[in-house]
């Protein structure tokens, strides 16, 4: 994007509303659209990560918008400014993962219906995961998948076979709807450490902490122990043979194999098992949060997704 693009004001033209799922809950959507005289190359839905909110993203949305996509975002059920799950509203709940990919199916058939095709669908971290999972699933149908960063395994000491055993005994021994960690994004990391675990940037860190402000009501805080616990479920799920597998659509993996939140080995071999998978992976030059790394690597992901797009679905001669 342009250095004059001003990262914590809402592009003008988009839209922002709130739109209600089928068992009522409101969450909370944007669209952006391509600029006037812009050839229309497509939609792009793109979902978060958890404990995030499509603010923080609106460079990237507001770029693909200028190279003609119809742009529009989501914060997942419980996350960004689409309502709390427990009564404590910094705690991050799902009571299980599948509800997210019911909210994925009812989102991506309004979506796809009101927007011109081809349909690309992005999601970021925990939304990575919950976006592949909905397409191996039939939740979603996109012309083309693109994830950053996914969720398919965490960064632990705890072995991935005992994880959700894990998770069970500490449902089982407390409130599960207790916070599963005191503060940041990585139980046993200092609140300012935080920065180092998601981008080289500061300026990009400190939009989010803006926003936050601005925006009191996207505060959110660590995930609760069933969330925990429902999180290496799901990604046992994905790891079952045939799922990733059976997933036909062309899918474009960014991944930082030093990520210090999600596993850069789970993702490896994930990507190898995707039938039309392309892995691009950085080093150490390269956190958590791609999309709002320094400009280099932004730079060179959003590159990257640009490609792939020109030549996963091709623009339409005329």
């Amino acid at each position: 994007m342009s250095a004059g693009f001003d990262r914590r004001a809402i592009p003008a033209g988009s839209r922002e509303w709130r739109w209600a799922l089928p068992d009522g809950h409101e969450i909370r959507r944007i669209a952006i659209a391509p600029p006037v005289g812009t050839p229309v190359r497509g939609s792009l839905l793109f979902l978060p990560g958890r404990a995030d909110f499509y603010e923080k993203y609106l460079e990237s949305m507001a770029e693909w918008a200028a190279a003609g996509w119809h742009v529009s975002a989501a914060d997942w059920r419980g996350q960004g400014a689409s309502g709390r799950m427990t009564a404590n509203p910094l705690v991050g709940h799902i009571a299980d993962f599948s509800i997210w990919i019911a909210d994925l199916a009812a989102l991506w058939r309004d979506w796809r219906a009101a927007t011109p095709g081809p349909h690309v669908l992005v999601g970021h971290s925990m939304g990575g995961h919950l976006v592949l999972r909905g397409v191996a699933e039939g939740a979603a149908n996109p012309d083309a998948l693109i994830l950053s960063a996914p969720m398919l395994g965490f960064v632990t000491a705890i072995p991935r076979f005992i994880q959700q055993i894990y998770g069970r005994i500490m449902c089982a021994i407390g409130d599960p709807l207790r916070m599963a960690w005191p503060v940041s994004e990585k139980p046993g990391s200092p609140l300012d450490l935080r920065a180092t675990l998601l981008t080289h940037d500061p300026d990009r860190y400190a939009d989010e902490l803006w926003w936050r402000t601005a925006r009191p009501e996207l505060e959110i805080g660590p995930a609760s122990w069933r969330w925990v616990e429902r999180a290496a479920a799901s990604i046992e799920t994905l790891s079952a043979p045939g799922v990733l597998e059976a997933v036909m659509a062309p899918v474009l993996v960014l991944a930082a194999r030093h990520d210090a939140l999600v596993s850069w080995p789970a993702i490896d071999a994930a990507a190898a098992r995707l039938p039309r998978g392309e892995l691009v992976a950085w080093g150490p030059e390269a956190r958590h949060e791609l999309l709002r790394e320094a400009d280099p690597v932004r730079a060179q992901a959003m590159a990257a997704i640009a490609s792939f797009l020109h030549r996963a679905l091709p623009a339409k001669a005329g």
